[in-house]
């Protein structure tokens, strides 16, 4: 058995995906944190608003399934922003048993507000559109790969490639 060097060390920290990940995520969302304290918005709330402003209404089930969050999750997130006055929850008259979520009055102006977010976000980071655009395609690419394999997909071989899992 050849001596585990830094070129091979299949656990170096610096190799892990799950850690350049963690790391990533946590310093673009501290990007958003100064831009969504002033709407009173935390990070996932901001993607609950994204969801309606596109998607409105949606059921609670919907929306949980389009954030990939679980109702535990997004309930207090719902009441927060039904708190804030920018969302509005009630019984779909179709089925008592689903709630159906929508906009306020006052959801629906901040979107003009938000629209701002992106191009900020773009310019603290400092990286050229058709740069970020291709690390989103990757994203979803490893979302899409996950997903899969959460399903019960192939399960492949680990630590293969140039980066280990």
């Amino acid at each position: 058995m050849e001596p585990v060097t830094e070129a091979t060390d299949l656990l170096a920290l610096d190799r892990q995906v799950c850690f350049a990940l963690s790391i990533a995520s946590r310093s673009v969302i501290g990007l958003y944190r100064p831009l969504l304290q002033p709407f009173g918005l935390t990070h996932p709330q901001y993607l609950v608003m994204l969801a309606l402003w596109q998607y409105e209404p949606l059921s609670v089930k919907e929306l949980g399934e389009l954030l990939q969050l679980d109702p535990g999750t997004l309930s207090p997130l719902l009441k927060r922003l039904q708190a804030l006055g920018y969302v509005h929850r009630e019984r779909n008259s179709k089925d008592e048993r689903a709630l159906v979520v929508t906009l306020t009055p006052a959801g629906r102006q901040l979107r003009e507000e938000a629209e701002k977010i992106p191009p900020a976000i773009v310019a603290r980071l400092g990286m050229g559109l058709d740069e970020l655009q291709d690390l989103h395609a990757a994203l979803m690419r490893v979302i899409a790969a996950a997903r899969r394999d959460t399903a019960g997909g192939d399960r492949g071989q680990p630590g293969l490639g140039p980066a280990s899992a």
